[in-house]
């Protein structure tokens, strides 16, 4: 499974492009909603990956902050964690790492905090590499976890916890900027949140989420 087609990049098929103009500049301007998790399914996969820190880490990470995968998997122990094993609670996302090469500061919800400072733990008595260059995720080999291995096991994931359809990776994503303006209803916020450039991007999560499209329909008459 391939989550490199989203609509940061314009290929997600889940999208139309419109062209506009917008102070005298032509742009695209997505207009149906991305794909998202609804909240009984977050709660659904978070159960579901309780048994497996790593892995559970991996989706905590990925919804209470909006990070990429190719930044998930790119993360060193120094980004998230202080050299005493203190979660940090402002990540720096390195310019190497970033999508573009633009370096931005995430801010880390509190239940994810307190999930970070369990699996330092874990790396710890597993006695895998915690010194500040080292890989955040590693694989059975104590290697650095690789993209596709993620998305395996992502895909692994939700068929345990019963999913009906298996979404990308990057679905975490989209879920995870949709809570933000859904909680907020702050357009640039929920922009700075997904570090997007322009906040027309960030305006596809303005519209109704699938959660939403749900149970709207469920009480019409057919």
């Amino acid at each position: 499974m391939d989550d490199t087609r989203t609509h940061d990049d314009n290929t997600c098929l889940d999208f139309l492009p419109h062209r506009g103009n917008l102070c005298g500049q032509e742009a695209t301007v997505p207009h149906l909603s991305p794909t998202t998790l609804t909240t009984d399914e977050q709660r659904l996969i978070l159960r579901a990956t309780a048994g497996n820190l790593r892995d559970h880490t991996i989706v905590s990470l990925a919804l209470g902050t909006g990070l990429r995968l190719a930044e998930v998997v790119g993360l060193d122990v120094g980004d998230v964690f202080a050299p005493d094993g203190t979660p940090r609670v402002r990540v720096r996302v390195r310019a190497a790492i970033a999508k573009g090469g633009r370096a931005a500061d995430v801010f880390l919800p509190d239940r994810l905090v307190a999930k970070l400072r369990r699996f330092w733990r874990w790396k710890r008595e597993r006695g895998e590499d915690l010194a500040p260059d080292a890989a955040l995720f590693c694989n059975q080999s104590r290697r650095r976890i690789s993209k596709r291995r993620v998305q395996f096991a992502w895909a692994t994931w939700q068929r345990r916890a019963g999913f009906d359809r298996v979404y990308g990776f990057h679905c975490l994503r989209h879920s995870a900027i949709s809570s933000v303006y859904r909680m907020t209803h702050d357009l640039y916020l929920a922009q700075r949140f997904a570090r997007h450039v322009s906040p027309l991007t960030t305006t596809v999560y303005t519209h109704p989420s699938d959660q939403e499209m749900a149970g709207r329909v469920r009480g019409l008459e057919c």
